[in-house]
């Protein structure tokens, strides 16, 4: 059966909640994987011949619940926990019953805590993002392994011990308070965020776009804003990630080297993305609560609004990343405003705010190719040339590194 089937996209789209309710039943991840495994197993043989049934995920849930008892009483363990459960039902005559319990709040508290659950703060980001991909989006040991140029073996490790420490959150298994839930809900959509950058700007290696990766984190931000409709946070994310993400075409040109966004091919761009994006960014700000993920959504939209590069309303977004730089202060998105900063005022003021964030950016790749940019546009090639040759020694992509020497060439020896 291939990635694309009918099938396939079912098991893909009830997972995460289905694997959230399983850890919730089970209180171990590794069995509830089993048994959603065993579930989807199941429905193959069943669906093929009966059809999908009307709530695939209650279907799967029902049989992997089941499957997963069978497995304990085979086991002999935990056997009076589980008395008196008969798992010879008759799924067509449950069904019905069955999906109409499973309400949508019992989905937003288990997904939630499923994927804060891999959000445990002992965690690397790494090791949080390769357990999400694995127990959330149902990614295979060898997928991570490459997506993060990593033996597959050695991946296999990181995640086992990934889930052993994070094996607590599981055992908590009351429904989280409003104040619990609100700080769930901000952990999970900032590492829904690192894992959409890790495929649009995947840290070294062959691959400087990874787009199954962008696509699993829109996917589940929307599942996010089916749990949550009502969250300008939610709104913000998905927004934020489809605007981006909308771009990826042109984002690098046949030989597969880096474009720059002022030199993209902007037909290239997918509207329909953009144009949701942009409906979800106003519904947001509309809620007057402007966050994080809003106002980068906000300025994503503004690159996208403008049909030519020098349409780009410039002013506004440095405005735009001053009122980030209120809610999220950071030196990288005041480097951020300063690009701003270097279109609307020029490249020597810019160049002097970048005095107050040299130390704390010093490892930051962009940040010298950045002032390297500046520095061209204020004549010193040569100064160009060293903050180029630094960004060289900070770990580039191979797209990256491509794109530094093409720029490198282009200086005058």
């Amino acid at each position: 059966m291939t990635k694309s089937s009918p099938l396939t996209r079912h098991f893909v789209s009830a997972r995460p909640r289905a694997m959230a309710a399983l850890t919730r039943y089970f209180r171990t991840v590794d069995l509830a994987e089993d048994a959603y495994q065993e579930a989807c197993m199941r429905a193959v043989k069943s669906w093929s011949k009966q059809g999908v049934p009307k709530d695939p995920t209650a279907w799967l849930i029902l049989v992997g619940r089941n499957a997963g008892i069978d497995a304990l009483r085979r086991r002999e363990t935990e056997r009076a926990a589980f008395e008196g459960l008969e798992t010879g039902q008759n799924l067509d005559d449950v069904e019905a019953d069955y999906a109409d319990a499973i309400d949508t709040s019992d989905y937003r508290d288990d997904v939630l805590r499923l994927l804060f659950m891999c959000c445990h703060d002992e965690l690397t980001v790494q090791d949080q993002l390769a357990l999400a991909l694995k127990v959330v989006v149902g990614f295979s040991v060898e997928e991570i392994a490459r997506a993060f140029l990593a033996k597959p073996k050695s991946m296999e490790q990181r995640i086992t011990r990934a889930k052993k420490k994070a094996a607590a959150v599981v055992a908590a298994l009351e429904t989280p308070s409003l104040h619990e839930r609100s700080q769930r809900l901000n952990a999970v959509l900032v590492m829904l965020y690192l894992m959409f950058n890790e495929g649009y700007t995947s840290h070294g290696g062959g691959d400087h776009i990874r787009h199954s990766l962008c696509l699993e984190a829109i996917r589940l931000a929307r599942l996010l804003l089916q749990l949550f409709p009502a969250q300008p946070e939610v709104m913000g994310l998905l927004a934020l990630c489809l605007l981006h993400n909308a771009r990826r075409s042109a984002r690098q040109d046949v030989a597969e080297t880096l474009v720059p966004l002022d030199e993209q091919d902007r037909s290239l761009w997918d509207r329909s993305a953009i144009a949701e994006g942009q409906v979800l960014v106003e519904k947001a700000l509309r809620r007057g609560r402007p966050g994080a993920f809003q106002i980068q959504a906000a300025i994503a939209a503004v690159h996208c609004a403008a049909s030519r590069a020098e349409e780009t309303d410039w002013a506004e977004i440095e405005r735009l990343y001053r009122a980030l730089e209120q809610v999220q202060p950071s030196p990288v998105v005041s480097l951020n405003r300063l690009v701003a900063v270097s279109k609307v005022q020029g490249a020597v003021e810019a160049l002097q705010g970048t005095e107050m964030i040299a130390e704390a950016l010093q490892g930051y790749l962009y940040f010298h190719t950045t002032c390297a940019a500046f520095y061209v546009e204020t004549g010193d090639e040569g100064a160009a040339r060293e903050a180029y040759e630094k960004a060289l020694t900070l770990g580039p992509s191979d797209a990256e590194r491509a794109y530094i020497e093409g720029r490198l060439s282009a200086l005058k020896k």
